[in-house]
């Protein structure tokens, strides 16, 4: 195979999850099952947020754009694998492969940044309760959007620009079922040393930020709870925080999973299995852990739902009420 840099050509194939013909359309099933359920869960606490006057505060403004960031990382892979098995293909362009790890690349990011920032807003909320109104702001709270987003554009466009670097012969074959940027990295023809130290290291920095804020913030909450005069005031507080907890715990979790399952197993396939748990799994679950843990949400989709779906009212039956005069 000729060793080629970028062309129009489809010079990657994607292997998937599994070549046995008779597995397809029960993955086929399972993943576009997974992607309408996370699709119509996180849109479903998108428009209860929005809709509902009680939940526009910083904490549900910041999971209403981490329900959006949630929409946005799936739509990246899922929709591709779910063409690629319906048609039997398995070829992805050059650009489109780029396209789609920057875009993975950039909302996986924001995912972590989010659940910083959400963290930050438990920590003024519990631990500066008198001051949260002026603390975070409607400014304070786009502005910190917009520097996850911000950095997060950075640290993908730098990846991409480095990639493009490097050439791949015609036909590589990935043995994952998108275009993840490890897996390009291990199947360069040319020497991708200089990637993989800035992977490394820029992924170092992002974890390290991401999880030292986390940590530092119920740090400062769990200190403040122990101040607390009785145990109802404790669990009060630190119910509002049992959700973004769960979440915290899901997404590190399978993240550090998919790590030991690179770092333990030989083969590519058993990694791209394990980072189905991050890239599918945990963002269709956020909605269910942030609604059914949550009474505000659940009395929002309430409402939301009875506007949407409004009960008929039933008119009386005059003669089967017993005033009917002939």
């Amino acid at each position: 195979m000729t060793a080629q840099n970028h062309t129009g050509e489809s010079p990657f194939l994607l292997l998937g999850l599994s070549d046995d013909p008779q597995l397809q359309p029960i993955l086929f099933g399972l993943f576009l099952s997974m992607y309408l359920i996370t699709i119509l869960g996180n849109l479903l606490i998108i428009l209860a947020v929005t809709s509902d006057p009680h939940l526009h505060t910083p904490m549900y403004f910041f999971l209403s754009i981490l329900s959006f960031v949630d929409i946005c990382f799936t739509s990246t892979t899922i929709p591709k694998m779910l063409v690629n098995i319906q048609t039997q293909r398995k070829d992805i362009s050059y650009p489109e492969c780029l396209t789609q790890m920057y875009f993975f690349m950039m909302f996986g990011g924001m995912d972590n940044f989010l659940l910083t920032v959400m963290a930050y807003d438990r920590f003024v909320a519990i631990c500066h309760p008198l001051n949260y109104p002026v603390i975070m702001n409607p400014h304070l709270c786009g502005l910190l959007v917009l520097a996850s987003w911000l950095v997060m554009f950075c640290v993908a466009m730098l990846h991409i620009l480095l990639l493009v670097r490097l050439t791949f012969p015609v036909g590589t074959e990935i043995p994952h079922f998108f275009c993840e940027l490890v897996q390009l990295l291990e199947v360069a023809s040319s020497d991708a040393l200089v990637n993989t130290i800035c992977l490394y290291v820029v992924t170092a920095l992002v974890c390290a930020f991401s999880a030292s804020g986390i940590l530092f913030s119920y740090r400062q909450i769990l200190s403040s709870l122990m101040k607390l005069p009785n145990t109802a005031s404790k669990h009060k507080a630190f119910s509002t925080c049992g959700s973004h907890l769960c979440v915290v715990a899901l997404i590190y979790g399978t993240g550090f999973g998919v790590y030991l399952s690179s770092a333990v197993s030989l083969s590519p396939r058993y990694r791209a299995v394990a980072s189905v748990m991050y890239s599918v799994v945990t963002p269709m679950l956020n909605p269910f852990i942030y609604s059914l843990r949550n009474q505000d949400v659940m009395g929002a989709l309430g409402r939301l739902l009875r506007r949407a779906v409004p009960c008929p009212k039933w008119i009386p039956d005059p003669k089967l009420s017993g005033h009917y005069k002939p």
